[in-house]
């Protein structure tokens, strides 16, 4: 056992220890861990089993954090985490390592020695032995569990090459409880996933354990896909589903057949929020008075500005998938019909509608999108696939869809004369992002998932619902503060390049003067680039630099 820092008092953050297993004791065979799925996956079941041994041990009631063992388990989404280490090489494992948070057992500000003692010199190696020690576990449970990982990321890694960005399995569970929880629905008359005959494709696992060697389901094809359907049908709960499924789930959560490409990115409006240098001119040609708009900054975007900027800047952090709903998104952005157009005229509107830019998104740069969508029929004259969703059963309505575009044509005019796209880089200033609060000190701490406290800002981030955890918001205030001052003024995408290349070779622990040190890193979870790039584009005082990518 390790302890890596000490609580000044019961009401302060709890102490970090890190309890270490010997790789012999431990036990693990060596094909648990074979490559780098597999360990994400062993080291995120051994959290959760670590979680429910500190839920079966004894508690010691106390003033502030007095008696709590706490490590990050995480929910339905298994994620890179730095919650257990497992270090070994090809010939086995030399350890196993949970990272914890322990608070000493105190009265008032006085620690009770005996009931410390107790708790650090048998508790945690009474956890440590239950969780950590391969022969302890319930028999077949780690191999079955991993193995689930790996077909999930087996199947997403099956898209690119069968040209679809989403697959959907027969059978998958996608309501959730309710809104506050990612836990499943399991009320009765729950309906299962079930995909058209049209769109239904077949992969292989690379586990089949004792079914078929392979799973059916529905395959979203690259394009423009809508989501159709009356209200209350669960349109967006399967957009929903798709957002959350660029990373694995839990097998028994519903969704761990659920595969996305992992550059989809969700894009939505969000008023009031700020923009920095971003070239928006391939939707907004100019502001009023002749402002350019290849460079647009502001500190409170309109809606349509706002969703405007997020696409620009999915595209320039790598995104290939856009995901949206018609029910987060700006009108005007999405579409101006014809009485519209006839109202306002063409010269007295900057704003071209992504309806008249999202076929050349994918035909000119290979950029998917699948939107959800159920008030304008605009959009059948751009689609590709068309989903009808009623009673949560999906219908590929797509010829259906066409006939009626033709029998009831738009009298709307393609508008143009926008900017392309990807025209300009941008580079960060370091200096903007300088993480360092009132004492010089850096200082980086997630408040819950969707508010990240970054030097004296506090970065909103309710609008990027592709952070599925706050170890994930951690860590992406920890990558934002590295790239401050290791940065050489990189465009945006090389340096998220070299961050994931170094989360790649040095991990998760990298980010943090802890972890660096070999001590307790913290609680972190790896986020994407992208989830990265947008907390980046969120700090209000953050500056970027644009230029002419030629």
């Amino acid at each position: 056992m390790f302890v890596d820092r000490v609580a000044r008092d019961p009401f302060a953050p709890p102490s970090r220890v890190r309890v270490r297993v010997d790789g012999t004791a431990a036990g693990f065979p060596l094909g648990l861990f074979s490559n780098r799925i597999r360990r994400m996956a062993l080291a995120d079941f051994l959290a959760r089993q670590v979680q429910h041994a500190i839920r079966r041990s004894r508690s010691a009631a106390g003033s502030g954090h007095s008696g709590q063992i706490r490590i990050d388990a995480g929910g339905q989404e298994a994620l890179e985490r730095t919650a257990v280490r497992i270090a070994g090489d090809e010939h086995g494992p030399r350890f196993v390592e949970a990272r914890v948070e322990v608070g000493l057992p105190a009265a008032g500000r006085r620690i009770l020695g005996h009931r410390a003692a107790d708790l650090l010199a048998a508790e945690l190696p009474r956890i440590a032995r239950q969780a950590l020690v391969f022969g302890s576990l319930p028999e077949g449970a780690p191999g079955s569990f991993v193995d689930a990982i790996e077909n999930q990321e087996h199947l997403r890694s099956e898209l690119r090459a069968r040209r679809l960005v989403a697959f959907v399995a027969d059978g998958a569970l996608l309501p959730r409880a309710h809104g506050a929880t990612q836990l499943p629905l399991r009320e009765e008359g729950v309906v299962p996933f079930e995909s058209p005959s049209h769109l239904r494709v077949t992969l292989p696992l690379l586990h089949p354990g004792d079914g078929p060697p392979e799973v059916s389901g529905m395959g979203i094809a690259e394009g423009v896909t809508l989501i159709v359907g009356g209200g209350f049908h669960g349109k967006s709960t399967l957009l929903q589903a798709l957002a959350r499924s660029v990373v694995p789930h839990v097998p028994g959560d519903g969704r761990e057949w659920v595969a996305t490409r992992t550059d989809a990115v969700t894009i939505r409006a969000e008023e009031g929020r700020a923009v920095s240098s971003v070239d928006v001119s391939p939707f907004i040609r100019e502001l009023p008075g002749g402002r350019p708009t290849t460079a647009f900054t502001t500190e409170n975007a309109s809606g349509s500005t706002s969703q405007a900027a997020s696409i620009v800047e999915a595209l320039e952090a790598g995104s290939r998938l856009l995901l949206m709903d018609e029910d987060t998104s700006a009108t005007n952005l999405m579409i101006r019909d014809a009485r519209m157009q006839a109202l306002v005229a063409r010269e007295a509107e900057p704003i071209v509608a992504l309806l008249d830019r999202v076929r050349e998104l994918f035909e000119a740069h290979g950029v998917s999108t699948v939107l959800v969508m159920g008030g304008s029929g605009d959009y059948l004259d751009a689609a590709d696939t068309v989903i009808q969703l009623a009673d949560y059963r999906p219908r590929e309505v797509t010829a259906l869809a066409r006939a009626v575009a033709g029998e009831y044509p738009t009298r709307r005019a393609p508008e143009t004369g926008a900017a392309g796209f990807l025209r300009r880089v941008r580079h960060p200033d370091p200096r903007s992002f300088d993480a360092s609060g009132r004492k010089g000190k850096p200082r980086i701490r997630a408040a819950r998932r969707d508010l990240l406290l970054y030097g004296e800002e506090e970065l909103d981030l309710r609008a990027v619902d592709q952070i599925f955890d706050e170890s994930q918001t951690r860590a992406a205030g920890y990558a934002m503060e590295l790239a401050s001052r290791e940065s050489t003024a990189r465009p945006v995408g090389e340096l998220l390049d070299a961050l994931e290349t170094r989360l790649d070779e040095a991990g998760l622990e990298s980010l943090t003067a802890a972890g660096r040190a070999g001590l307790h890193p913290g609680r972190l979870a790896r986020p994407r680039r992208y989830e990265i790039a947008a907390a980046m584009n969120r700090l209000r005082r953050g500056r970027f630099r644009s230029r002419s990518a030629g």
